[in-house]
């Protein structure tokens, strides 16, 4: 049984992934909305996979004989965005949820909670990949400086995402 105190971070990062989740969603949402299909693609499925997330650590608090307690999620804010700026945002989310994984081992060290620890591994792993796909995205919209036709192929190569199976 692990502590109370790694219970209730964990807990709160069930939330933050559920919240990724609405993020992405609404990316996915205002991607669409500006005739980006391929980015819409993108961000529906980071939104998947974040719920993915979601559910790992939702049953890892099960498994340890814990109390899942859900919150309140609110509304994503994304107001004139461009694919940069919906880009820049996304690298900002990840670099915050990034910065959570990290506080989350930091404290299962603290506890001495080993389990919590390897578990947590499989996160710091996956923020890397999340923080560099949206970095590499970043760079490609600014190498074409707002050119409609270098626009066009990221969002076709953007529409190319498929699911992943989580692991882990």
């Amino acid at each position: 049984m692990q502590s109370k105190t790694v219970e209730s971070a964990l807990n709160k990062q069930i939330n933050e992934e559920l919240q990724s989740a609405y993020v992405y969603l609404g990316m996915a949402a205002e991607a669409d909305r500006l005739g980006l299909p391929g980015f819409a693609n993108w961000f529906k499925m980071q939104y998947q996979e974040e719920l993915a997330h979601a559910d790992k650590f939702f049953n890892y608090i099960l498994e340890r004989d814990g109390e899942v307690k859900l919150d309140a999620l609110k509304a994503p804010e994304i107001k004139d965005a461009t694919p940069l700026s919906l880009f820049e945002s996304a690298l900002a989310h990840e670099q915050h949820i990034s910065a959570c994984i990290f506080k989350l081992k930091d404290l299962a060290r603290a506890e001495s909670d080993h389990a919590t620890d390897v578990f947590l591994e499989w996160f710091v792993t996956e923020q890397v990949e999340e923080e560099a796909n949206a970095r590499g995205v970043i760079d490609q919209l600014k190498m074409i400086e707002g050119n409609k036709n270098g626009l066009f192929l990221i969002d076709r190569e953007l529409a190319g995402r498929q699911a992943e199976e989580a692991e882990g």
